[in-house]
């Protein structure tokens, strides 16, 4: 098969076609029991704590995820929403990708089906020109984001290992989570330092969003259970806006929950992968080479 069918262009930072223009969001939380549990809180340093979540991750198996990705475009705050199932020791995921409606009230586009896999990233009812019957293929270590924000959704498990950056961080306290009692941490990732202690399937999208992004520094705010799997992630990313030479920022939250849940992930064939020309809205049509 041809390659040039497998790879995209880093400089379209949102395959989903949404030229973004961002606004981060902030994020609050109880601070009760970080005094009765010491500075550091039970999972003692929080920077080592928070740089082990990948593997717990792993070792928890799988889980069901919900993601939001919050956007300001033309003046207006959308989020873009997505569900699904995640197999952190394959690292296989599947969600269900909604984008909002128009100003009218009106759905702009079906939900976008996104299998994430090491390395790609598969999208069905991309539109755009695409068949509704194929996939679009995305090499995520050829994107300026590494797929971070590509999607409209932040593959968890990325979201995770980004985590093993982490350079500074603070134990707030004790909240809950969907009715979940965890840990909030505060703190501060660089995608470089990631990039080098990251899984081999993640190394190469991350050290690309290292250099992609505006600022390699990641602010986050994570929520752990006592088992210290992650409940809950909210990060925020900036890019450079190309069209307007500006810095522009995203704020991505991922929720996980029932771990254990059964996942099966299948891939597309190569005979179902689009391999013609796709039209990008608001930055131009580029075919992928």
């Amino acid at each position: 098969m041809d390659r040039r069918q497998h790879r995209r262009t880093g400089r379209t930072v949102v395959a989903v076609g949404i030229m973004v223009v961002l606004g981060a969001g902030t994020t609050g939380c109880s601070t009760s029991g970080a005094a009765a549990e010491g500075v550091n809180g039970p999972g003692g340093d929080p920077v080592a704590t928070l740089r082990r979540a990948a593997d717990t991750l792993h070792d928890a198996g799988s889980s069901k995820a919900t993601t939001s990705m919050e956007m300001a475009t033309g003046g207006t705050r959308v989020t873009i929403r997505g569900k699904g199932v995640y197999d952190y020791r394959h690292r296989l995921g599947q969600l269900t990708v909604v984008l909002p409606e128009d100003p009218a009230g009106t759905p702009e586009h079906r939900p976008i089906t996104e299998l994430l896999a090491p390395g790609a990233l598969f999208m069905k009812n991309r539109g755009a020109g695409v068949p509704a019957d194929k996939w679009v293929r995305v090499e995520t270590s050829s994107l300026s984001d590494g797929n971070l924000v590509t999607g409209g959704a932040t593959d968890p498990y990325a979201a995770a290992e980004v985590l093993r950056g982490t350079r500074t961080a603070t134990y707030v306290g004790r909240t809950e989570v969907a009715g979940t009692r965890v840990r909030h941490y505060r703190g501060t990732a660089d995608l470089s330092d990631a990039s080098q202690h990251a899984s081999a399937d993640d190394r190469a999208s991350l050290a690309a969003a290292a250099k992609g992004f505006a600022t390699a520094e990641v602010p986050f705010d994570a929520y752990l259970d006592d088992q210290g799997r992650i409940r809950k992630l909210r990060q925020h990313f900036s890019f450079v806006n190309g069209r307007e030479n500006a810095a522009v920022a995203v704020a991505s939250t991922t929720l996980l929950y029932d771990f254990g849940t059964p996942v099966d992930v299948r891939l597309p064939s190569p005979k179902d992968i689009y391999a013609g020309r796709i039209a990008e809205s608001g930055a131009g049509n580029q075919p992928p080479h």
